[in-house]
């Protein structure tokens, strides 16, 4: 069997409704992940709704949430490249990979939801028996996602993504193009979330896998690592 592939799915959006108000992608999402697939040698690229740059949340980039793997990414001019230049959906050929992990940050609200070419992407892999993952606000990656047949891919799935308490505590509610959760309750999901705000919770039904939160970036891709073992 060769070796599993991943695609990270990251933002092409800048700010909210508000230009003044600056956003992007949660670094740490993506570089949590990308470092546990590294461990296991998988090969890796990075695919974007537009292509091109990647604008980073500058809060993810604050102490205590900007962590030693996300600096040594902000700090390697290689990687960094590779978030001046992702790839379009369009330059992307789903059987190439075995698993989709969409990243998060409060921009992906705004393009993950309605880009088909992501879709196309993530129904190619899940119809081959892949692993779709999200973590945080990257669930907004599969509200409408449909499948071959017409149906969507979370109905009636179980899953977790930033939940509405959070949004209220992180003290942006106000400024939500939507509430994210109850959207996924809407299209037929079983949405869930953890105990307690902002503590690592992973959620995987299946091939279908997904994080509550920045901080749980780590645990998702080590439940990916493990569904990938049991294809």
């Amino acid at each position: 069997m060769s070796t599993p592939r991943v695609l990270h799915v990251v933002t092409n959006v800048a700010h909210y409704d508000d230009p003044a108000h600056a956003t992007g992608l949660w670094l740490s999402e993506l570089t949590h992940a990308w470092d546990v697939f590294a461990l296991q040698g998988y090969p890796q690229q990075l695919v974007s709704p537009l292509g091109g740059a990647v604008p980073l949340e500058p809060r993810a980039l604050q102490w205590p949430l900007f962590d030693a793997s996300a600096k040594a990414w902000l700090n390697d001019p290689a990687r960094m490249a590779l978030l001046a230049n992702t790839a379009a959906p369009a330059d992307i050929v789903a059987n190439d990979f075995d698993a989709i992990y969409f990243t998060g940050g409060h921009a992906v609200m705004w393009d993950f939801p309605d880009s088909a070419g992501l879709q196309r992407i993530t129904r190619s892999i899940w119809e081959r028996s892949g692993i779709v993952a999200s973590v945080c606000h990257g669930y907004c990656g599969l509200l409408n996602t449909q499948l071959s047949d017409g149906s969507l891919l979370v109905a009636g799935k179980r899953v977790t993504g930033f939940s509405w308490t959070e949004e209220i505590l992180a003290g942006v509610a106000r400024s939500m193009p939507y509430n994210a959760e109850q959207e996924m309750k809407m299209r037929g999901a079983r949405y869930q979330k953890a105990l307690l705000p902002f503590i690592s919770y992973v959620v995987a039904d299946g091939r279908l896998i997904t994080g509550q939160n920045p901080g749980s970036a780590k645990a998702t891709a080590k439940q990916v690592v493990q569904a990938l073992a049991r294809r």
